[in-house]
């Protein structure tokens, strides 16, 4: 007999679902994120107030089956136990959600379950938004795959790495607040071709965001003779794992190893920091970013995807 539970308290959902979530810590970097980030309750601004978020979990006689966070306006997320699809848990989430779903993100064979299910249930149609893939480093790898020594450091890297087929230019620091003047720029674009797909870009209006990550020392400019060329952050910091995330390499400097190089060094100052893993997320239509990631060490765990409801 399966039973559903909606939470209104994040700390009961928090203290319900985050072991479970941490049995593939990597791959539920997001609703792990955010599930902190509501228990912490520091920052309730926008969709971090828990107040909106429709929690919930599906439950056989033993043990949770099932686990759904939606931050409106984001998609809806999911986790299997075990990554097993348990089709009667899934239906009956559906069943009685009873708020606006936009859209699934997820693991793609979960996605896509839901999504077929849920389209049938609610007589609506849908469109994938993203494919993606998610990506995993324990190391900094050299060509001939082996993990990075003090001996194989070069002084002008934060536990940089010598490889020949990646070109480590430049340094890298942490941003300020005087690189104001072009990180809003770099991150609209970053948000709006890089991530969603535009040819469009906004000017930016709201630089709270950039305040509040430079702030936090999320963000990481590289350097090259001193004028920013690309640019790298953090994004969840968990337990073992760290994402990174905000790549973006502006197109005039494109092609010339300063995303891999930002990328690998960031990676290096994640590791050196304590955590065991750092993490990240492609889109499976860059075929340049994956590629590089994969140079630089990360290896995939799983594949995602991002699939929009439309009536």
């Amino acid at each position: 007999m399966l039973q559903l539970k909606i939470y209104t308290d994040v700390v009961a959902f928090y203290n319900d679902t985050y072991d479970l979530l941490m049995c593939h810590e990597a791959q539920n970097l997001i609703p792990l994120g955010n599930i902190i980030i509501g228990k912490k309750g520091e920052d309730k601004s926008g969709w971090r107030d828990p107040a909106n978020w429709f929690m919930a979990t599906v439950s056989d006689n033993k043990d949770i089956q099932l686990v759904a966070i939606m931050t409106p306006p984001h998609n809806i997320t999911l986790y299997a136990k075990d990554n097993r699809i348990n089709e009667a848990a899934v239906s009956c989430l559906i069943e009685h959600i009873g708020v606006p779903v936009p859209g699934v993100m997820a693991r793609k064979d979960m996605a896509t379950y839901f999504a077929q299910e849920y389209c049938s249930a609610k007589k609506v149609t849908c469109e994938t938004a993203m494919e993606q893939r998610i990506y995993e480093l324990t190391e900094v790898l050299t060509p001939l795959g082996k993990e990075v020594t003090p001996q194989s450091q070069t002084n002008n890297l934060i536990g940089g790495v010598i490889n020949p087929e990646i070109p480590h230019k430049g340094k890298i620091r942490l941003a300020e607040e005087s690189d104001m003047y072009f990180i809003p720029y770099w991150l609209e674009a970053f948000y709006s071709a890089e991530v969603f797909g535009s040819t469009t870009m906004n000017i930016p209006q709201n630089t709270e965001n950039c305040l509040s990550l430079i702030s936090q020392k999320k963000l990481f400019i590289l350097e090259e003779n001193g004028k920013p060329v690309s640019i790298a952050g953090l994004t969840r910091e968990m337990q073992n794992v760290c994402g990174v995330g905000y790549v973006y390499t502006p197109p005039y400097f494109r092609k010339r190893g300063y995303a891999t190089s930002c990328v690998a060094k960031l990676s290096r100052l994640i590791l050196d920091r304590g955590f065991s893993k750092c993490v990240l997320y492609t889109d499976l239509a860059n075929p340049t970013s994956n590629s590089i990631y994969q140079a630089i060490g990360y290896r995939p765990i799983c594949d995602s995807v991002i699939l929009k409801f439309k009536e």
